[in-house]
């Protein structure tokens, strides 16, 4: 009975009226988020880039083969340590001390990055923004649920409304910091990144507690005085294990940048796989659960595939904008992290599209599977088409920047049939005991592929190039197809949703 009272205390302490007909604290969030993306894919944009320009240019002359391999490893961390944040949110501190304390660590991650070319610093950074991004970005979403009480029809235009300031930051990002990074500095472009972190912060802090009220101070599911002395223990001691191992791995040479991308890859793909036994085997669980979660593997498999092409736009994507495209356009030069813009951009102009379809088709809409097996399919084709300017100008030539706007553009279409579609049904399929720990599976879908990316950029080269993008996108397209024929039975498993 006191959660229920909570609820109404949260909400009734939040002014309701303020923010396109929404509370007034989607505001603060919408604006919190906006700044933390900026940063973010700002950062993101020129980071592959300054890795391996060589040191006259003011990267770090790292070999190209291993950046990429670098930035697919610290997206898939990025994406793990949101389980870690949602842990410590629901039962230590809260979200909104979580959005706080993650906030400031990505900003000091950013001035870590702006500070000029040692290796170490770089490490440093990676660390920072991987804890400060796995606080603030699970939880930041949650405080949004929390301003909607459950039969509130204004919640998914709300979302909706948070997904644009996501996707508007993304957008702005590459064009405001790539162009400084690549044309100037790439230290001066990090350095704008961790001011947009700060910028955030202060709209934070500042329209915090007269616009969110109760919302995210109090931890949903909090440690009893009894356990906090033996959790923080076992936490300090997990810790302390894992950095003596760390320090006597390096000392022996057995952790070197290489192996450590093998492990990521294994834990890639093992937290997920635990997460599903764990929640499978459960007592709480239902056997309608358990069938519903049979068939979110399928789905879970799917999502992967598709993050894995989704992803490599920063990566394999932005190397391909800088060596093999032609930036002279029109008569005027592009930068080559402009293109990471494109995504977002997409995503604005065409969600809600995609939203307007999805009501007009209503009953005559395709299922989950079908809108998942949709998406492989866009994806592989985005893959295809990078094929077409390489089979008819031969390897060395360079190509119209107008194919890399398509593969982006397919690969959207992709992402608007999957990536809503999919936290929706993560949502619906989700044991109701394990409901928040479902979402954070389903970002692990991401961290999944981006491991997987790690050990697989590595084989792009130039030379690879033909063999590598029609690899990927025809084993895409093959997946796509297996999902479509099996559709009816991953529906039969769903027990009744749709």
């Amino acid at each position: 009975m006191s959660s229920s009272i909570n609820k109404q205390k949260i909400l009734d302490s939040i002014p309701q009226k303020g923010f396109f007909g929404n509370p007034k604290g989607l505001f603060t969030l919408f604006f919190t988020e906006f700044w933390e993306r900026f940063s973010y894919y700002g950062m993101k944009a020129i980071l592959v880039y300054y890795m391996y320009y060589e040191v006259s240019k003011g990267g770090l002359g790292l070999d190209e083969k291993t950046s990429l391999a670098i930035v697919s490893i610290y997206g898939s961390l990025v994406y793990m340590s949101g389980i870690i944040g949602g842990w410590l949110a629901d039962r230590i501190f809260g979200t909104s001390k979580a959005v706080f304390y993650g906030g400031i660590l990505i900003m000091l991650g950013h001035i870590a990055l702006a500070i000029p070319g040692s290796i170490s610093m770089f490490f440093v950074s990676m660390i920072l923004i991987v804890i400060g991004t796995g606080l603030l970005k699970p939880n930041v979403s949650s405080i949004v649920g929390e301003l909607y009480a459950e039969d509130d029809n204004r919640r998914d235009s709300g979302f909706s409304i948070f997904y644009m300031g996501i996707n508007t930051g993304a957008f702005i990002a590459p064009l405001i910091v790539g162009t400084v990074g690549m044309k100037y500095n790439f230290h001066l472009g990090f350095g704008i990144a961790a001011v947009g972190m700060f910028i955030g912060l202060i709209v934070f802090m500042a329209t915090k507690k007269k616009n969110l009220g109760l919302a995210g101070i109090t931890p949903v599911n909090p440690l009893a005085p009894n356990e906090k002395k033996s959790v923080y223990t076992k936490i300090g001691l997990a810790i302390l294990i894992i950095a003596i191992i760390c320090a006597i791995a390096i000392s022996n040479g057995l952790l070197t940048l290489n192996s450590f991308i093998g492990l990521v890859g294994i834990l890639g793909i093992l937290i997920p796989t635990m997460y599903f036994i764990v929640m499978y085997r459960s007592p709480k669980t239902t056997s309608v659960e358990r069938s519903r979660l049979l068939a979110y593997i399928p789905l879970f498999i799917a999502a992967v595939m598709f993050w894995a092409i989704q992803e490599q736009g920063s990566t394999i994507l932005a190397n391909y904008a800088d060596k093999r495209t032609q930036l002279e356009f029109a008569g005027f030069h592009i930068s080559p992290a402009w293109f990471q813009s494109l995504n977002p951009l997409f995503i604005i102009t065409l969600a809600p599209l995609f939203a307007w379809l999805w009501v007009k088709l209503g009953k005559r809409q395709p299922t989950i599977p079908q809108k998942f097996s949709i998406g492989l399919f866009f994806a592989g084709l985005s893959f295809l088409v990078i094929l077409v300017p390489s089979y008819f100008g031969g390897a060395g030539s360079l190509v119209s920047p107008l194919w890399l706007v398509l593969s982006y553009f397919l690969v959207v279409i992709g992402e608007l049939c999957l990536s809503p579609v999919g936290m929706s049904a993560t949502t619906k399929l989700a044991p109701s005991a394990f409901s928040a720990q479902m979402m954070s599976l389903w970002f692990l879908a991401n961290a999944a592929a981006q491991a997987l990316n790690a050990q697989i950029v590595r084989f792009y080269s130039a030379d690879t190039e033909m063999v590598y993008f029609g690899a990927i996108g025809i084993t895409s397209l093959i997946l796509g197809f297996i999902l479509l024929a099996i559709s009816p039975k991953i529906q039969g498993f769903m027990k009744g949703l749709r």
